[in-house]
């Protein structure tokens, strides 16, 4: 079930809602309406997170317990959530890669299993890991009931798509929480914002970067291949962090307080910074669970970079079971490395035009591996950019980039360098400004539905992660 879509609007959110209010037990209600909410696009795959569910919970009793072999259960624990991420969603590539080795090594190809991939499987399994290591970390205690480690993993708000929550951060949440009109109204605005980034800028950019990233190489201009690239750069911020802003609404409103998983990454003026504001859960996950027990910067600066590497490199193979994902992790370990051999420290002093100049040609470079199908393509793309096209070099444009496209296209670029988001409940700010912003929202919000209503929704890009 998407979020921008009827069925969740005006069927899910309501109905739930309803029963949210009248029902005293709270917990069995968003319970059940989170397996709904998985069951919806997954009807036989939520007993795979169900089992994951249960086993997690039987070894966090366990290296929670007095056991001598604590340690032991928390490396079984983790080899087995990881020994589903792989089988899930890494098996077929690994066969694949595999099987190009077949004829040079003397054996026959192996069969490809092609597995169905559980929606959001990489966001539930790293919490799922997160529980039992801060269990034996001592950073929480084990839960006492299946139940609230069913609705930790579960919990429809962030289930598919994050932010990722560590236990510890609404343990206490889960047995106890408080909602008021505040926090309602806070999370229904916030929550209103992000189902406009997703429905008016990320919606709107996705169907140009379709139809560009599907041309043919020789109908590929200096023009389009430009702009496909940076309205891709626009879609997947707002379509992401549109997905983050409506979780932590409804987690809000229900006594939630999930992390910030976005800070206006677009403004960063290195890529160091801009890991600080990007996926802000993952980029802590992977330095809490993986960077820092590989030894972090404390031994030595070799081993500092290759640590820095090895973690891009797993952050893009988390993204998707692809070398290219794999390329784009890389070249954001390697920036990182030359950065932090002071690189970095110049930045800092230089002009900030020229640093954010830097950070948007990184990132760009980036995002052209994230979304192109194959390395070929990115090749024809980097072509095309570099002014080796076909083509004239703005042929195609205007067929594709009519005015309201580019309306949209120069709003989300205005609105992805803004400074960083205010309080959306600021008692101290004047009538007139309170006023605009609610004025804003309505519009904004009335023009969503709108939208929604007269044609079919495309799923969040991260659900396939």
């Amino acid at each position: 079930m998407v979020f921008s879509t009827p069925i969740f609007l005006y069927i899910f959110l309501p109905l739930f809602a309803l029963a949210y209010a009248l029902v005293p037990r709270k917990n069995l209600v968003l319970l059940i309406a989170s397996l709904i909410f998985y069951a919806w696009g997954e009807p036989l795959l939520i007993l795979l997170m169900v089992a994951v569910t249960w086993v997690n919970y039987v070894f966090g009793r366990l290296v929670g317990g007095n056991s001598p072999y604590k340690f032991r259960y928390l490396a079984i624990a983790v080899a087995l959530n990881v020994s589903v991420l792989v089988m899930f969603k890494y098996l077929d590539f690994i066969v694949e890669n595999v099987n190009r080795l077949a004829p040079l090594l003397g054996f026959q190809p192996l069969v490809e299993p092609h597995l169905p991939l559980p929606m959001g499987i990489s966001f539930f399994i790293f919490q799922a890991v997160t529980y039992v290591v801060d269990i034996y970390r001592r950073h929480s205690a084990p839960a006492e009931k299946f139940s609230d480690v069913m609705l930790y993993i579960s919990l429809f708000p962030q289930l598919v798509a994050g932010p990722i929550v560590r236990y510890e951060e609404i343990a206490e949440q889960i047995r106890v929480r408080c909602s008021n009109w505040k926090r309602v109204l806070s999370g229904a605005e916030l929550f209103t914002v992000g189902l406009a980034k997703k429905v008016i800028i990320a919606d709107s950019l996705g169907g140009p970067v379709d139809r560009i990233f599907s041309l043919p190489p020789s109908e590929l201009s200096f023009g389009l291949a430009w702009l496909g690239v940076i309205c891709f750069a626009l879609q997947i911020f707002f379509d992401f962090s549109g997905y983050s802003d409506m979780a932590i609404g409804i987690g809000r409103a229900l006594g939630f307080d999930f992390p910030e998983n976005f800070n206006q990454p677009y403004r960063a003026r290195s890529i160091q910074d801009f890991w600080r504001r990007w996926h802000m859960t993952l980029s802590r996950w992977f330095r809490d669970y993986v960077y820092i027990p590989l030894g972090g910067n404390r031994l030595g600066l070799a081993r500092t970079y290759v640590n820095l590497l090895a973690v891009f490199v797993l952050t893009g193979f988390w993204h998707g079971a692809s070398w290219n994902f794999l390329i784009w992790g890389l070249i954001h370990g390697l920036f990182l490395v030359i950065e932090r051999s002071g690189f970095g420290d110049w930045l800092r002093r230089a002009w900030a035009p020229l640093a954010y100049t830097y950070v948007a040609g990184v990132v760009l470079f980036g995002w052209l591996f994230f979304r192109a199908e194959s390395l070929s393509q990115v090749m024809t793309f980097l072509k095309a950019m570099a002014g080796f096209a076909s083509v004239s070099s703005f042929s195609g444009v205007a067929a594709l980039f009519n005015p309201y496209v580019v309306s949209v296209l120069l709003l989300g670029a205005v609105i992805a360098v803004l400074p960083e988001r205010m309080s959306w409940v600021d008692e101290q700010r004047p009538l007139k400004v309170i006023a605009l912003r609610y004025g804003v929202l309505i519009v904004s919000t009335v023009y969503s539905l709108a939208l929604i209503s007269s044609y079919s929704q495309k799923a969040f890009i991260y659900f396939r992660f």
